[in-house]
């Protein structure tokens, strides 16, 4: 069965996290990816743990569907086996060290001089241009730089966010960036270069704190698991020890909370609670007061009250548990994907496209498919 990026050929000059992300994606859609390493260690994602059977959790999470080529653009000897890859790609995708790229001659402009259907995109810390553009970046750092770190944690103490965002902001938006250039070539005939900042995506992904601290005076206080600017929003402990958390999101959730939920119908008409601004201000003093009225009553006896009245209320897991989810199980989300290490299990790709098989191909061997692209394209052995 065809995928939608069959025939698309990606070249792939990338390390660690934000370019990974998006070219995995291009290649679970179909598109080849070929994916170039450094002579000796490859991708310094390789080297980050050896969790996953020997293998780095991170390399594994983000490098199916690829073919490794191990080249070393340095050597000048080596520049026509870049060139003939290049002439052949659809897409570019590099995030390489800030000003590589242009040393070695693969800028936008460059490599796209005789290549007018070229897509070419750059991922970077801070972009091209400004005083920050020479900066290495990495993910906590930028998170430090678009003030991510200082909206999580709790109010004793910022923390950064257990996952990378500040890669993964940025690999989703080079992703969509190329299936929008894409797209459009396929309306123009011409390809483009275009760039992505992790500090700009990870910028957009801030924007409601950015807006409640330069309209509101003040910006959002550091809650922990909870909600800075909605409430009740958070974690609530029960009768048996356990935590339950509840999301209420309007007016109507807020009464059927404290009438079907909590039994406290008087808690509508308190003042203190009139309104979502209200409560975020007593928040405490309702915390306690939830608290108290669930006192009695099991987390499982909770969670179903809740969800007969219609709140979103969910039980925190940790990774195992989150391995076992049971609604994953039903749906049918693991799958296996080859590797080094042998069959990994792995979830499917989040989009579902009914009659659709999602590619898995391994994981590869760093240089696994050096011999075969030099003999495709040319080229003998170094």
């Amino acid at each position: 069965m065809s995928l939608p990026l069959d025939g698309i050929t990606v070249l792939a000059l990338e390390q660690a996290v934000a370019a990974p992300l998006a070219t995995r994606q291009l290649g679970d859609l179909g598109a080849r990816v070929i994916k170039i390493e450094r002579p000796g260690t490859g991708d310094f994602a390789r080297e980050f743990d050896q969790t996953v059977r020997g293998l780095s959790s991170h390399f594994v999470w983000l490098n199916r569907n690829k073919e490794s080529l191990v080249l070393d653009l340095k050597d000048p000897a080596e520049r026509p086996v870049l060139e003939a890859l290049l002439d052949r790609a659809d897409v570019l995708v590099q995030n390489l060290a800030p000003g590589a790229a242009d040393r070695l001659g693969l800028g936008a402009e460059a490599v796209r001089a005789n290549r007018p259907g070229l897509i070419t995109c750059a991922i970077s810390g801070y972009g091209s241009t400004g005083p920050y553009r020479d900066r290495k970046a990495y993910d906590l750092l930028v998170q430090c730089e678009a003030g991510v770190v200082s909206l999580t944690g709790t109010p004793a103490e910022p923390a950064k966010a257990g996952i990378p965002v500040a890669d993964i902001a940025a690999g989703m938006y080079a992703y969509s960036g190329v299936l929008t250039a894409l797209y459009e070539r396929e309306r123009t005939g011409q390809g483009c270069g275009f760039e992505v900042s992790m500090l700009d995506a990870l910028g957009e992904w801030v924007g409601f704190p950015y807006f409640y601290a330069g309209y509101g005076g003040s910006p959002p206080p550091r809650n922990g698991a909870r909600h800075a600017a909605i409430s009740p929003y958070g974690p609530y402990r029960t009768g048996d020890g356990a935590t339950v958390f509840i999301g209420v999101q309007n007016e109507r959730e807020w009464t059927a909370l404290c009438e079907r939920v909590l039994r406290r119908p008087e808690l509508v008409r308190d003042p203190r609670f009139a309104g979502n601004a209200a409560r975020v201000e007593h928040d405490a003093e309702l915390t306690g007061l939830i608290e108290q009225a669930l006192a009695g009553s099991p987390a499982e006896e909770v969670q179903r009250r809740l969800d007969e009245a219609g709140i979103a209320n969910a039980r925190m897991r940790d990774m195992a548990e989150f391995a076992e989810h049971p609604q994953l199980a039903a749906a049918q989300r693991w799958a296996e994907v080859g590797s080094p290490a042998g069959p990994l299990r792995t979830l499917l790709p989040p989009v579902r496209v009914p009659g659709r098989q999602p590619r898995l191909d391994p994981v590869p061997e760093l240089g696994e498919h050096t011999t075969a692209i030099r003999a495709e394209f040319g080229f003998g052995d170094r």
